[in-house]
Protein backbone atom coordinates (compact mmCIF):
# COMPACT_ATOMS: atom_id res chain seq x y z
CA UNK A 1 0.00 0.00 0.00
CA UNK A 2 1.47 3.34 -1.06
CA UNK A 3 0.95 5.08 2.29
CA UNK A 4 3.21 6.17 5.10
CA UNK A 5 1.78 4.60 8.25
CA UNK A 6 4.38 5.74 10.79
CA UNK A 7 1.88 7.91 12.62
CA UNK A 8 -0.99 5.44 12.38
CA UNK A 9 0.83 2.47 13.83
CA UNK A 10 1.82 4.59 16.82
CA UNK A 11 -1.91 4.33 17.71
CA UNK A 12 -3.08 5.50 21.09
CA UNK A 13 -0.67 6.16 23.93
CA UNK A 14 -2.09 5.83 27.40
CA UNK A 15 0.51 7.66 29.41
CA UNK A 16 -0.89 9.19 32.59
CA UNK A 17 -0.77 12.89 33.22
CA UNK A 18 1.65 14.25 35.79
CA UNK A 19 -0.39 15.84 38.52
CA UNK A 20 0.45 19.30 39.81
CA UNK A 21 3.23 21.70 38.86
CA UNK A 22 6.56 20.86 40.38
CA UNK A 23 8.96 23.77 40.47
CA UNK A 24 12.60 22.69 40.09
CA UNK A 25 15.41 25.24 40.00
CA UNK A 26 15.91 26.99 36.67
CA UNK A 27 17.95 24.92 34.21
CA UNK A 28 21.43 26.29 33.59
CA UNK A 29 22.51 23.90 30.84
CA UNK A 30 20.95 22.95 27.52
CA UNK A 31 18.46 20.11 27.27
CA UNK A 32 18.99 18.22 24.01
CA UNK A 33 17.81 14.92 22.65
CA UNK A 34 21.42 14.04 21.87
CA UNK A 35 23.55 16.37 23.95
CA UNK A 36 26.68 17.98 22.52
CA UNK A 37 29.71 18.79 24.63
CA UNK A 38 28.77 21.00 27.56
CA UNK A 39 29.36 24.74 27.21
CA UNK A 40 29.05 27.71 29.53
CA UNK A 41 26.32 29.24 27.34
CA UNK A 42 22.93 29.20 29.09
CA UNK A 43 20.63 26.74 27.37
CA UNK A 44 16.85 26.72 27.01
CA UNK A 45 14.47 24.20 25.50
CA UNK A 46 11.48 25.04 23.31
CA UNK A 47 8.87 22.27 23.44
CA UNK A 48 6.22 22.31 20.70
CA UNK A 49 2.98 20.41 21.12
CA UNK A 50 2.34 17.54 18.66
CA UNK A 51 1.19 19.49 15.62
CA UNK A 52 2.85 16.78 13.50
CA UNK A 53 4.74 13.56 14.07
CA UNK A 54 8.09 14.27 15.81
CA UNK A 55 10.27 14.02 12.69
CA UNK A 56 8.06 16.39 10.70
CA UNK A 57 7.73 18.80 13.62
CA UNK A 58 11.51 19.04 14.01
CA UNK A 59 11.82 19.70 10.28
CA UNK A 60 9.17 22.43 10.43
CA UNK A 61 10.45 24.26 13.53
CA UNK A 62 14.23 23.86 13.26
CA UNK A 63 14.58 26.94 10.98
CA UNK A 64 12.81 29.05 13.61
CA UNK A 65 15.10 27.86 16.39
CA UNK A 66 18.18 28.44 14.22
CA UNK A 67 16.96 31.98 13.58
CA UNK A 68 16.35 32.65 17.27
CA UNK A 69 19.84 31.42 18.09
CA UNK A 70 21.34 33.68 15.43
CA UNK A 71 19.46 36.74 16.68
CA UNK A 72 19.73 36.34 20.45
CA UNK A 73 23.27 36.34 21.75
CA UNK A 74 24.56 34.57 24.83
CA UNK A 75 22.01 31.74 24.84
CA UNK A 76 21.37 28.49 23.06
CA UNK A 77 17.80 27.31 22.37
CA UNK A 78 17.14 23.66 21.58
CA UNK A 79 13.96 22.29 20.00
CA UNK A 80 12.12 19.36 21.56
CA UNK A 81 9.28 17.35 20.03
CA UNK A 82 6.91 15.01 21.90
CA UNK A 83 5.50 11.72 20.69
CA UNK A 84 1.96 12.55 21.88
CA UNK A 85 -0.11 15.10 23.77
CA UNK A 86 0.24 13.44 27.16
CA UNK A 87 4.03 13.48 26.92
CA UNK A 88 4.05 17.15 25.96
CA UNK A 89 1.68 18.08 28.78
CA UNK A 90 3.83 16.25 31.36
CA UNK A 91 6.74 18.55 30.46
CA UNK A 92 5.11 21.81 31.46
CA UNK A 93 3.40 20.27 34.47
CA UNK A 94 6.84 19.30 35.76
CA UNK A 95 8.33 22.66 34.56
CA UNK A 96 11.00 20.71 32.69
CA UNK A 97 11.23 23.09 29.72
CA UNK A 98 11.68 26.84 29.62
CA UNK A 99 9.75 27.70 26.44
CA UNK A 100 6.49 26.28 25.10
CA UNK A 101 4.34 26.37 22.01
CA UNK A 102 1.09 24.84 23.33
CA UNK A 103 -2.44 24.81 22.01
CA UNK A 104 -4.77 27.32 23.69
CA UNK A 105 -6.19 24.83 26.20
CA UNK A 106 -2.69 23.71 27.16
CA UNK A 107 -1.75 27.39 27.52
CA UNK A 108 -4.34 27.73 30.29
CA UNK A 109 -2.88 24.72 32.08
CA UNK A 110 0.67 26.01 31.67
CA UNK A 111 -0.30 29.38 33.19
CA UNK A 112 -1.11 27.58 36.43
CA UNK A 113 2.39 26.08 36.33
CA UNK A 114 4.13 29.43 36.03
CA UNK A 115 4.34 30.02 32.27
CA UNK A 116 3.20 33.25 30.60
CA UNK A 117 2.13 34.04 27.05
CA UNK A 118 4.56 36.18 25.05
CA UNK A 119 3.01 35.85 21.56
CA UNK A 120 0.35 34.08 19.50
CA UNK A 121 1.53 31.67 16.79
CA UNK A 122 -0.65 32.34 13.76
CA UNK A 123 -3.81 34.19 12.82
CA UNK A 124 -6.85 33.45 15.02
CA UNK A 125 -9.02 32.73 11.97
CA UNK A 126 -6.77 29.76 11.11
CA UNK A 127 -7.52 28.07 14.44
CA UNK A 128 -10.65 26.06 13.73
CA UNK A 129 -11.68 22.44 13.72
CA UNK A 130 -12.12 20.45 10.51
CA UNK A 131 -14.09 17.24 10.14
CA UNK A 132 -12.85 15.13 7.23
CA UNK A 133 -14.71 12.30 5.51
CA UNK A 134 -14.02 10.11 2.49
CA UNK A 135 -15.52 11.48 -0.71
CA UNK A 136 -17.14 8.10 -1.38
CA UNK A 137 -18.91 8.04 2.00
CA UNK A 138 -22.52 9.32 1.85
CA UNK A 139 -22.74 11.57 4.91
CA UNK A 140 -25.18 14.41 4.45
CA UNK A 141 -25.34 15.84 7.97
CA UNK A 142 -23.57 15.45 11.31
CA UNK A 143 -26.50 13.31 12.48
CA UNK A 144 -25.38 10.66 9.97
CA UNK A 145 -22.37 9.99 12.19
CA UNK A 146 -24.57 8.50 14.91
CA UNK A 147 -23.27 5.03 15.79
CA UNK A 148 -20.05 5.53 13.82
CA UNK A 149 -16.39 6.06 14.75
CA UNK A 150 -14.66 9.45 14.70
CA UNK A 151 -10.89 9.86 15.08
CA UNK A 152 -9.11 12.68 16.94
CA UNK A 153 -5.44 13.22 17.88
CA UNK A 154 -6.15 13.54 21.62
CA UNK A 155 -9.00 14.38 23.99
CA UNK A 156 -7.08 17.58 24.89
CA UNK A 157 -6.58 18.77 21.29
CA UNK A 158 -8.57 22.01 21.20
CA UNK A 159 -9.03 22.67 17.48
CA UNK A 160 -8.86 19.00 16.50
CA UNK A 161 -11.12 17.52 19.18
CA UNK A 162 -12.78 19.86 21.66
CA UNK A 163 -14.06 22.26 19.02
CA UNK A 164 -15.28 19.50 16.62
CA UNK A 165 -17.03 17.72 19.50
CA UNK A 166 -18.69 21.01 20.44
CA UNK A 167 -19.81 21.39 16.82
CA UNK A 168 -21.28 17.88 16.78
CA UNK A 169 -23.02 18.51 20.11
CA UNK A 170 -24.55 21.70 18.72
CA UNK A 171 -25.84 19.69 15.75
CA UNK A 172 -27.79 17.30 17.91
CA UNK A 173 -25.39 14.46 18.70
CA UNK A 174 -24.76 13.14 22.20
CA UNK A 175 -21.01 12.98 21.67
CA UNK A 176 -20.28 10.55 24.49
CA UNK A 177 -23.14 8.18 23.65
CA UNK A 178 -23.82 8.44 19.92
CA UNK A 179 -20.20 8.26 18.70
CA UNK A 180 -17.31 5.82 18.93
CA UNK A 181 -14.65 8.42 19.83
CA UNK A 182 -11.12 7.24 19.03
CA UNK A 183 -8.08 9.20 20.25
CA UNK A 184 -5.30 8.03 17.94
CA UNK A 185 -2.23 10.00 19.02
CA UNK A 186 -1.49 12.49 16.24
CA UNK A 187 -3.05 14.74 13.62
CA UNK A 188 -1.77 12.54 10.80
CA UNK A 189 -3.19 9.41 12.41
CA UNK A 190 -6.59 11.07 12.77
CA UNK A 191 -6.57 11.80 9.03
CA UNK A 192 -5.19 8.40 8.02
CA UNK A 193 -7.88 6.59 10.00
CA UNK A 194 -10.46 8.23 7.74
CA UNK A 195 -8.53 7.46 4.57
CA UNK A 196 -8.24 3.78 5.56
CA UNK A 197 -11.94 3.59 6.43
CA UNK A 198 -11.24 2.83 10.08
CA UNK A 199 -13.34 5.84 11.11
CA UNK A 200 -16.22 7.55 9.33
CA UNK A 201 -14.83 11.01 10.07
CA UNK A 202 -11.64 12.47 11.47
CA UNK A 203 -10.95 15.75 13.20
CA UNK A 204 -7.94 17.95 12.50
CA UNK A 205 -7.26 21.64 11.87
CA UNK A 206 -5.95 23.65 8.89
CA UNK A 207 -2.10 23.44 9.17
CA UNK A 208 -1.89 19.60 9.42
CA UNK A 209 -4.53 19.22 6.71
CA UNK A 210 -2.61 21.56 4.35
CA UNK A 211 0.58 19.61 5.05
CA UNK A 212 -1.14 16.27 4.45
CA UNK A 213 -2.42 17.54 1.09
CA UNK A 214 1.13 18.56 0.12
CA UNK A 215 2.83 15.37 1.25
CA UNK A 216 0.11 12.82 0.36
CA UNK A 217 -1.82 14.35 -2.56
CA UNK A 218 -3.16 11.02 -3.81
CA UNK A 219 -4.59 10.03 -0.45
CA UNK A 220 -5.82 13.57 0.29
CA UNK A 221 -7.74 13.62 -3.00
CA UNK A 222 -9.98 10.87 -1.62
CA UNK A 223 -10.87 13.00 1.41
CA UNK A 224 -12.82 16.21 1.86
CA UNK A 225 -13.56 18.74 4.58
CA UNK A 226 -17.22 18.08 5.26
CA UNK A 227 -17.71 20.46 8.21
CA UNK A 228 -15.68 23.11 10.00
CA UNK A 229 -16.10 24.98 13.25
CA UNK A 230 -15.99 28.70 13.94
CA UNK A 231 -12.45 29.95 14.78
CA UNK A 232 -11.18 30.80 18.27
CA UNK A 233 -7.63 32.02 19.08
CA UNK A 234 -4.40 30.45 17.87
CA UNK A 235 -1.59 28.62 19.64
CA UNK A 236 0.52 30.42 22.22
CA UNK A 237 4.23 30.97 22.71
CA UNK A 238 5.03 30.88 26.43
CA UNK A 239 8.03 31.50 28.66
CA UNK A 240 8.59 30.08 32.15
CA UNK A 241 8.41 32.69 34.88
CA UNK A 242 12.06 32.34 35.94
CA UNK A 243 13.56 33.30 32.58
CA UNK A 244 15.50 36.60 32.47
CA UNK A 245 13.11 39.41 31.41
CA UNK A 246 15.56 40.79 28.79
CA UNK A 247 15.70 37.36 27.13
CA UNK A 248 11.90 37.12 27.07
CA UNK A 249 11.67 40.61 25.57
CA UNK A 250 14.20 39.67 22.86
CA UNK A 251 12.32 36.49 22.05
CA UNK A 252 9.03 38.38 21.75
CA UNK A 253 10.50 41.06 19.48
CA UNK A 254 12.24 38.51 17.24
CA UNK A 255 9.04 36.51 16.79
CA UNK A 256 6.85 39.54 16.10
CA UNK A 257 9.26 40.88 13.48
CA UNK A 258 9.64 37.60 11.64
CA UNK A 259 7.14 38.41 8.88
CA UNK A 260 8.97 41.62 7.94
CA UNK A 261 11.73 39.96 5.88
CA UNK A 262 11.80 37.43 3.06
CA UNK A 263 13.95 35.08 5.14
CA UNK A 264 11.52 35.36 8.03
CA UNK A 265 8.55 34.64 5.79
CA UNK A 266 10.28 31.48 4.58
CA UNK A 267 10.72 30.36 8.20
CA UNK A 268 7.04 31.00 8.86
CA UNK A 269 6.07 29.03 5.75
CA UNK A 270 7.91 25.98 7.14
CA UNK A 271 5.60 26.11 10.17
CA UNK A 272 2.39 26.87 8.25
CA UNK A 273 2.12 30.15 10.20
CA UNK A 274 1.37 33.51 8.57
CA UNK A 275 2.90 35.52 11.41
CA UNK A 276 3.32 35.78 15.17
CA UNK A 277 0.97 38.25 16.86
CA UNK A 278 1.13 40.18 20.15
CA UNK A 279 -0.67 38.32 22.95
CA UNK A 280 -0.75 37.98 26.73
CA UNK A 281 -2.34 35.59 29.21
CA UNK A 282 -5.52 37.67 28.97
CA UNK A 283 -5.80 36.85 25.26
CA UNK A 284 -6.71 33.28 26.24
CA UNK A 285 -9.52 34.07 28.67
CA UNK A 286 -11.98 33.35 25.84
CA UNK A 287 -10.60 29.79 25.78
CA UNK A 288 -11.22 29.40 29.51
CA UNK A 289 -14.88 30.31 28.94
CA UNK A 290 -15.14 28.04 25.88
CA UNK A 291 -13.69 25.05 27.75
CA UNK A 292 -15.90 25.67 30.78
CA UNK A 293 -18.96 25.48 28.52
CA UNK A 294 -17.60 22.34 26.85
CA UNK A 295 -17.06 20.60 30.20
CA UNK A 296 -20.55 21.50 31.40
CA UNK A 297 -22.21 20.31 28.21
CA UNK A 298 -20.10 17.37 26.99
CA UNK A 299 -17.25 15.93 29.10
CA UNK A 300 -14.16 16.74 31.15
CA UNK A 301 -11.31 17.76 28.85
CA UNK A 302 -8.93 15.34 30.55
CA UNK A 303 -10.24 11.81 30.38
CA UNK A 304 -10.11 9.71 33.58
Amino acid sequence: MHIHLHALVAAVFTLGHVAGCNRPPAQTSPRYGAEPAATSTPGYTLAVHPLHNPARLLQAYSPLVAHLNSQIGGTRIALEASRDYATFESKYRARRVELLLPNPWQALQAMSCGYHVIAMAGQPEDFKGLLLVRRDRPLASPADLKGLAVSYPSPTALAACIMPQTFLHEHGLNVMVDLDNRYVGSQESAIMNVYLGLTAAGATWPPPWRLFQQEHPREAAELMVKWETAPLVNNAVMARDDLPPPLVAQLRTTLLELDQTAAGKAILAHMEIARFLPATDASYEVVRQYVAHFERAIRPVEQP
